[in-house]
């Protein structure tokens, strides 16, 4: 049944890096999920005014509300999908975050108010009639909400959706809290305990602690999240293939929303090689990254001396210094700047950007073994912090 919708209403369903792909997997999630979730109000809606459940008519709101977060999928994915305009020329890709992000804020609410409800019930207990409609509608719903959890995961991991993830969950969290619901009822009526409080209560508490998470999952993309060490390591990977590289550093990656990746690094090339070859082969990298990997990303080339032995011996040297202050601290851009009294080195320090030295703390640190090696060279250092989730390497 998935696999038909998919193919029946997404058309070219396998290319999933083409925009208006994602937008017919979005806008087909949105439509079965306004349907199925409007029905199933209705469904439980009736059946909780006829029985008396406070959890039963909790858990019909929540699916009124499951609907308009359908509406706001909806909506987050026809606004992702506009072109680039003069006032945002890196598209509206992010719309489909916001629209994640809402769908947990009212995930978050939902919990809030099923879990005042709840209270009331618990404090005011009163008896739920056990109607063959309530367990049939429960049971319904239950089977429903897999259905779509299944149909909105295989979407999200077809197109890699945060907001359907978190449409996902939330239809997770639905067959959770209409399980509780209906074995409350039915053991409220068996053994005559008045848990229809105690289970919306239950359904409530784990809905808010979800709801915490899929916000702060759906947050991450919107504030800057740092690129995976996979895709590090790949784009580092793919550039030091190409003859004439010899070192990458200073990698950032900016997420304008699904498939609207940019990025810039800086290369190193031997200063000694013939600079046109260098810019062709900057060029080339940059077009492969564009077609293999959708990433546009832009290359500064930086000359490495590397005919020049003493700045070899040098480079190896400080290297070796700053990995003894901290594995994770790399060396790059060096260059020996002779004078009458002392040479300057002048280079730059890679740290992380969460580090227990300051950048005094690791200048001195490398100076201090520097001096004692080479009492007349005087170290000039720029300390980088890095904005990639992996440590640089020389």
């Amino acid at each position: 049944m998935i696999q038909w919708l998919i193919r029946t209403f997404v058309k070219d369903s396998e290319k999933t890096d083409d925009p208006q792909v994602r937008i017919a997997y979005g806008r087909l999630s949105g439509t079965v999920g306004i349907i199925l979730n409007v029905l199933l109000f209705g469904g439980k809606l009736a059946a909780g005014l006829l029985t008396g459940s406070v959890s039963v008519t909790a858990d019909a709101v929540n699916n009124l509300s499951d609907a308009s977060s359908s509406v706001i999928s909806l909506l987050g994915f026809k606004l992702a999908g506009k072109p680039a305009d003069p006032e945002h020329p890196y598209g509206h890709g992010r719309y489909e975050y916001l629209s994640g992000l809402l769908i947990s804020l009212m995930i978050l609410l939902i919990g809030v108010e099923l879990l005042r409800s709840s209270a009331e019930k618990i404090l005011s207990p009163e008896p739920v009639e056990l109607h063959p409609l309530l367990i049939g509608v429960l049971a319904a719903s239950i089977l429903v909400k897999l259905w779509m959890m299944l149909f909105q995961r295989r979407c999200a991991a077809k197109i890699s959706s945060e907001t359907l993830a978190a449409a996902a969950a939330d239809s997770r969290n639905d067959v959770l809290s209409t399980a509780a619901v209906l074995l409350a009822a039915v053991a409220a009526d068996v053994f005559g305990l008045p848990l229809d409080g105690y289970a919306g209560a239950a359904v409530a508490l784990f809905i808010l602690y979800s709801g915490v998470g899929l916000v702060r999952e759906t947050l991450d993309p919107l504030l800057g999240r740092a690129p995976d060490p996979q895709t590090v390591a790949a784009i580092r990977e793919k550039i030091l293939s190409y003859p004439g590289v010899l070192g990458t550093h200073d990698l950032m990656v900016h997420d304008y929303g699904p498939g609207r990746q940019f990025a810039s690094v800086h290369v190193e090339v031997a200063a000694e090689a013939d600079v046109l070859e260098s810019h062709d082969m900057v060029d080339n990298i940059e077009r492969d990254l564009l077609r293999s990997d959708g990433i546009h990303m832009v290359v500064h080339m930086d000359p490495i001396v590397t005919a020049d032995t003493e700045t070899g011996a040098m480079r190896t040297f400080l290297s070796d210094c700053a990995r003894r202050v901290d594995p994770v601290i790399t060396v790059h851009d060096l260059r020996l700047v002779p004078g009458k009294t002392h040479t300057n080195a002048v280079f730059d320090c890679v740290v992380p950007p969460v580090f227990r030295l300051s950048d005094a703390e690791v200048c001195a640190a490398i100076r201090a073994e520097v001096s004692a090696q080479y009492p007349d060279i005087y170290c000039v250092i720029t300390v980088d912090h890095s904005f990639v989730s992996l440590p640089h390497e020389p």
